[in-house]
């Protein structure tokens, strides 16, 4: 039986059999905040606020080329509370990883990038966000699941869609 010391060595060996070492792989190799920002600006005022506040939660994802098997993810949350009598708290957070990939087809490593890497951050930008709130004095703000994988179906449908639109010839309909 192999130990502990046996299965790392052969898992980071130099040349797979068989071509093996040109398998795809892709995954997170760490995930950091970026930027992030609380504000609480009616404080203490707000805690004695009866009316349910309205939530404008605002979403985004990017991503950076840091060198040809590494990328930043990034996570752009805003989440703005507000009252009748006015602003309750502003969260502005830019979650990151760093997500490794190698021997993907560029379209899957794009839906990596925009799909799979945000499904495997966004837990932990949604428990930052809970803790901000937290902090701030308020309820924990929990944000529903996202189904990034549908949402990039739907971008993507979208895209083509216009473009076969904007190529589509005058007149036709």
């Amino acid at each position: 039986m192999a130990d502990e010391g046996d299965i790392l060595t052969d898992l980071n060996s130099q040349g797979a059999p068989n071509g093996a070492d040109n398998q795809p792989v892709a995954g997170v190799i760490s995930q950091y905040i970026k930027d992030m920002s609380v504000e609480n600006p009616h404080a203490p005022d707000s805690y004695q606020w009866t009316d349910k506040p309205q939530v404008d939660l605002q979403f985004n994802i990017g991503a950076n080329q840091v060198n040809d098997e590494i990328h930043e993810v990034e996570l752009k949350i805003n989440v703005n509370a507000k009252a009748e009598q006015g602003s309750i708290y502003l969260i502005e957070l830019s979650y990151c990883g760093l997500v490794g990939m190698r021997n993907l087809p560029e379209d899957q490593a794009h839906a990596f990038l925009y799909a799979e890497a945000p499904r495997l951050l966004f837990p932990f930008a949604r428990r930052v966000i809970a803790d901000a709130t937290r902090d701030a004095g308020y309820q924990p703000l929990v944000l529903d699941p996202i189904d990034f994988n549908g949402l990039y179906v739907q971008r993507l449908q979208a895209q083509q869609a216009q473009a076969a639109a904007q190529g589509a010839p005058a007149g036709d309909a």
